[in-house]
């Protein structure tokens, strides 16, 4: 599905190219022989189209998604309100290369057995751009409530999260946003994770708050 969807939001991307292309004939008086490869802002217009036509951006340009308005089990950066947390910020003079090499190494060291009785499952990348060549993005999943948990409540798989990181193009902040897929409450599991991995970052110098754990 998602494969899928990625697909989707290339050929719509390219789509977009060909708006721009048609646009620049009209204006120009061109045929489309004669028009040039579009450029930077040809480009960035087509990623606009994109957003406009598909109602997604591009990956390149992905951030973190807002949480259900009143989920229970959801924080995120673009949410307002009980679900709503503040962006984490690098100290000045550090650069953005830097700054996801701090997120990475912090992310990194998160523990595989987890943390305050959370994440026992452990947790793995399922997209991962995260570095200074990538988008800054990542999106990593967390598999809590194993065992008889899981047993008793999920048919015996265990309970996944997702978390995701998005380094903001221009400015000196990360994008956060941790939930749960299923369920309504979420046992405070996605508190802890956030407040875990600000705390690290926190000790690196980062403005990194964390979340009320109810």
């Amino acid at each position: 599905m998602a494969k899928r969807t990625r697909s989707s939001i290339r050929g719509c991307f390219v789509l977009g190219v060909a708006v721009c292309l048609a646009s620049q004939a009209v204006t120009r008086n061109l045929n489309f022989s004669q028009l040039s490869p579009p450029g930077r802002r040809e480009l960035l217009s087509a990623a606009a189209a994109g957003v406009l036509l598909t109602g997604y951006a591009p990956l390149a340009l992905a951030k973190v998604d807002a949480c259900k308005e009143g989920a229970n089990n959801c924080f995120s950066t673009t949410s307002v309100g009980k679900n709503g947390m503040s962006t984490w910020k690098w100290p000045a003079g550090k650069t953005r290369s830097t700054a996801i090499a701090d997120l990475r190494a912090v992310i990194e060291a998160y523990p595989k057995e987890g943390q305050g009785d959370v994440d026992k499952g452990g947790w793995s990348f399922a997209v991962d751009q995260l570095t200074d060549a990538g988008s800054g993005y990542a999106r990593l999943e967390f598999q809590s409530g194993i065992g008889n948990f899981a047993k008793f409540f999920n048919g015996g798989k265990p309970f996944v999260d997702d978390l995701e990181v998005s380094v903001e193009p221009g400015s000196e902040a990360v994008g956060v946003r941790s939930a749960s897929r299923l369920g309504d409450s979420d046992f405070a599991v996605n508190a802890k994770r956030i407040n875990y991995l600000a705390a690290a970052l926190r000790a690196m110098g980062w403005d990194a708050p964390g979340v009320v754990v109810a």
